[in-house]
């Protein structure tokens, strides 16, 4: 006999009955637990029971968290080139002597930072690949 499909079990099919999936949604956006039920026409404690209980939900709110993140860094990184820019000539072009001597810092302390961001994940980088082929060794 098959189970009745709700809004708590949802359907034997891969991925969240409508009500879970809106409520990810509203959470991995940043939403209270109370906004998120409102968000999805749920209760506030069944969206509670949803997170506790279904790992299945918890695994989709980080899920789409994940991808709005991903989203956010890529918009942030397009804009990088334009900073970049900018800074760029506010240190050549800026008439103040203060905004060319900011500029110049933040280009410095930021190149530093990136740098070894870069350099940190060429590192880890390496270590997992060491690891796999150790493993697989």
């Amino acid at each position: 006999m098959a189970r009745p499909v709700s809004a708590f079990t949802g359907p034997d099919v891969e991925g969240l009955p409508p009500k879970q999936e809106a409520a990810a949604l509203a959470l991995a956006a940043g939403r209270t637990v109370m906004e998120a039920a409102k968000a999805a026409g749920a209760g506030e404690r069944t969206v509670k029971t949803w997170l506790h209980d279904l790992p299945a939900f918890a695994r989709r709110v980080a899920e789409l968290r994940a991808e709005m993140t991903s989203r956010a860094v890529g918009r942030l990184a397009d804009g990088m080139a334009d900073a970049a820019d900018t800074l760029g000539f506010l240190c050549r072009k800026a008439r103040s002597e203060t905004v060319r001597l900011g500029a110049a810092r933040a280009l410095l302390e930021l190149g530093v930072r990136v740098r070894e961001a870069v350099e940190l994940e060429e590192r880890v980088a390496a270590l997992e690949a060491t690891k796999g082929a150790r493993a697989a060794g």
